[in-house]
């Protein structure tokens, strides 16, 4: 049985987008640990969040793939997420003085919140903010059904995200990507040469003279001088079809480096 870790604890999102995948399921500290535990063969693969609809990408995932470790994404989870407002089962919303949840969950509940006119407190996941409400009649927390269950709370308010339409991606990682499908969507980063006038319209644009579709692009700072940026693209296609070599072959001599992040079969709402 194929062993997943996944970022933990049990009764999150990422929780949730790994039990959609049959196997062994193990909770881990943090993204790190899940993908040490892929690179050190404890864990076949691992789920980690990669991307939200509403808070843009997951950082730590991004620079983690990119600088630490190599390791390739086989598949990406596209989740629906619904945020939840739990409560102790004597509780009722107009008792709540203070609420609990990760910071990303908190973000997505604002206007919920300011209604409530309530103090806020960041905890590490949302499972975490339920368990430190129990017991606590004035104290809430933003967090899965799952979570809910496991803590005995209830719950008070549902759907309570600011957008209805929230989904987050999570990605499978392991040490290979995935075999060609004929749907599929590469992950790549690259850095320039130098920063010039069209430098990064020149890379864009060999991917547009083949009608290769980007499905994202966005930059992150290198970590390694102020003003310089690596730069992360999703396309269509995977890296074994002939055009797509093609097309990586002739970026390579044009960019200071370039990784392949991983090719995998598209999955949802893009």
């Amino acid at each position: 049985m194929m062993k997943i870790g996944y970022l933990g604890p049990a009764g999150t999102f990422t929780e949730e987008a790994a039990l959609s995948i049959n196997g062994k399921h193990q909770a881990f500290n943090s993204i790190n640990e899940v993908l040490k535990a892929v690179k050190n063969d404890l864990m076949d693969c691992g789920v980690v969040p990669m991307e939200n609809s509403i808070e843009g990408s997951v950082g730590v995932t991004l620079d983690l793939l990119t600088n630490d470790y190599d390791l390739k994404i086989k598949r990406e989870i596209i989740l629906p997420i619904s945020h939840n407002l739990l409560v102790n089962p004597e509780s009722e919303i107009e008792d709540i003085e203070i609420i609990y949840s990760h910071w990303q969950a908190l973000s997505q509940c604002r206007k919920f919140i300011e209604k409530m006119d309530v103090e806020i407190h960041s905890a590490t996941s949302t499972s975490k903010a339920a368990e430190l409400i129990v017991g606590k009649k004035t104290y809430a927390a933003i967090g899965t059904s799952r979570a809910a269950e496991l803590n005995n709370l209830k719950i008070a308010a549902q759907n309570i995200q600011d957008y209805k339409n929230n989904l987050t991606r999570f990605v499978l990682i392991s040490k290979d990507d995935h075999t060609i499908t004929g749907e599929d969507k590469t992950s790549l980063v690259f850095s320039l040469n130098e920063d010039k006038p069209g430098g990064l319209y020149e890379i864009l644009g060999i991917f547009a003279e083949e009608n290769i579709n980007l499905t994202k692009i966005e930059s992150r700072p290198s970590k390694e001088k102020l003003g310089r940026y690596r730069f992360y693209v999703d396309f269509e296609g995977h890296r074994e079809e002939e055009m797509i070599m093609n097309i990586l072959n002739t970026i390579k001599p044009i960019v200071e480096s370039i990784k392949i992040i991983g090719s995998y079969p598209k999955e949802g709402d893009d």
